[in-house]
Formats: C-alpha cells, sequence, structure tokens
C-alpha cells in the first residue's frame, strides 16, 4: 500500500437469496390456475441452466409436469414434502412455506 492507498479485499461469491434465512422455500400456489395447485420451489442461487436442469429431475421423482418461470420452479401438484426431502439430501437447507 502506497500514498494512502486502502487494501481492498478480494470479491467474494455471494448469491442472492430471496428470503430472510437463506433457505430454499417451498410452498404451493393456486393463484391464476383456475384452483389447481402447484408446487412452488424460491429461493435457488443457481443460474437459470441449472434451476432447468435441477427442475427436470424434480419433475421425474414427482412423475408431473412443471416449469421455470423467472427463476422459480413449479411443480405441477402438491409434491411439498417430498421436495423438502430432495433438497434437503442434495445439500440444501429447505423449508415449507405456507400453511
Amino acid at each position: 500500500m502506497q500514498n494512502g492507498e486502502q487494501e481492498r479485499p478480494e470479491p467474494v461469491f455471494k448469491p442472492t437469496l430471496k428470503g430472510k434465512s437463506g433457505a430454499v422455500r417451498v410452498g404451493r400456489e393456486t393463484k391464476g390456475r383456475k384452483g389447481k395447485g402447484v408446487t412452488v420451489i424460491t429461493g435457488l442461487p443457481l443460474n437459470t441452466d441449472e434451476i432447468k436442469k435441477l427442475a427436470r429431475q424434480f419433475k421425474q421423482k414427482c412423475g408431473s409436469g412443471g416449469t421455470v418461470r423467472d427463476g422459480v420452479i413449479e411443480i405441477q401438484g402438491d409434491h411439498r414434502d417430498m421436495l423438502v426431502e430432495l433438497l434437503t439430501a442434495m445439500g440444501w437447507t429447505a423449508k415449507r412455506s405456507g400453511g
């Protein structure tokens, strides 16, 4: 350090997580689906391609359809318990959200 320059720390990768606890949230929604429920997974600090690969695995495990919208995985039907177990087994901190 010369001439009063301050040492700058190395940039540290910190994924942006939705939610205060930093956990992956698994919930159920029916809004805009004519009463049909879907399981939504939010808060995954992954890029779009990785989220799509993960969604494909979840759809196969649940035997159900689904999609990825705006970084949120949507699986048709109520599969919250199964998905929380799968995410926990993969090393994520997963929590059920909602009722």
